[in-house]
C-alpha cells in the first residue's frame, strides 16, 4: 500500500474504522483514487447485500473529508437503497456531496450498471477484491518470468475491459486475462 494512503488512513479502514491489516481499493472514475479498506469491507464491497448490516458505518464515512471515501460510501449506500435497505436511503437523503464529487459517484454507478461482468474460465462472475488461481502457465511479457499454474492472486482489481483483471504475481502488478483464471 502507498505510504501516503497508509498515513492518511492512520491504521484504520476509511469506511468502517476497523483497525488491522489494510488493503488499497481503487475508487474508479474520472478522478480514480485509492482508499484503505479492512478485509471485511474488501470482501463485500462488490456485493454489499452479502453483509448489509456492516455497511451501517457509512453513515459516518459519507461525511469524510476525502472525496474518494465519500464516493465509495455513496455508491455502496445507493446499491443498498436500491435493493430495499431503507436505512441506506435515509443516510443518502441527509448526506451532502459537492457537485463534482456527486458527479464522480454517479459516473461510477452508471458504468457499473452498463458494464458486462468479468467472468472466470468457468463463467463465474468475478468481483473487486476476489481471489483467483491461474489455470495454466502464462508468460508475462516485459518481466522475464512465467506466472505458474496454480498461483493464487488475491485482492484482484477489475478493469474497464471485462476480459481482464489486474493483480499481483511475484510482487509485480500485471494484467491477466480472465479466461485463464478460476475464482477461489
Amino acid at each position: 500500500m502507498d505510504k501516503n494512503l497508509e498515513l492518511r488512513a492512520g491504521g484504520k479502514c476509511e469506511l468502517c474504522g476497523a483497525e488491522g491489516e489494510l488493503f488499497a481499493f481503487t475508487v474508479t472514475g474520472a478522478n480514480s483514487e485509492d482508499i484503505a479498506l479492512c478485509s471485511t469491507c474488501m470482501d463485500s464491497v462488490g456485493e454489499p447485500l452479502l453483509n448489509a448490516n456492516h455497511w451501517r458505518c457509512l453513515g459516518e464515512s459519507i461525511w469524510s473529508g476525502v472525496p474518494a471515501v465519500q464516493v465509495a460510501s455513496y455508491r455502496i449506500l445507493k446499491k443498498l437503497s436500491d435493493e430495499g435497505e431503507t436505512w441506506a436511503g435515509d443516510i443518502l437523503e441527509i448526506a451532502y456531496l459537492e457537485p463534482e464529487v456527486l458527479e464522480w459517484a454517479n459516473e461510477g454507478l452508471q458504468s457499473e450498471e452498463n458494464a458486462e461482468p468479468t467472468r472466470d474460465s468457468n463463467g463465474t462472475i468475478l468481483n473487486e477484491g476476489d481471489s483467483v488461481t491461474i489455470i495454466k502457465d502464462l508468460e508475462v511479457k516485459g518481466t522475464g518470468f512465467t506466472a505458474k499454474q496454480g498461483t493464487k492472486v488475491t485482492n484482484i482489481h477489475l478493469t474497464n475491459n471485462p476480459e481482464q483483471i489486474e493483480g499481483r504475481v511475484n510482487g509485480v502488478k500485471i494484467v491477466l486475462l480472465s479466461k485463464f483464471l478460476k475464482k477461489v
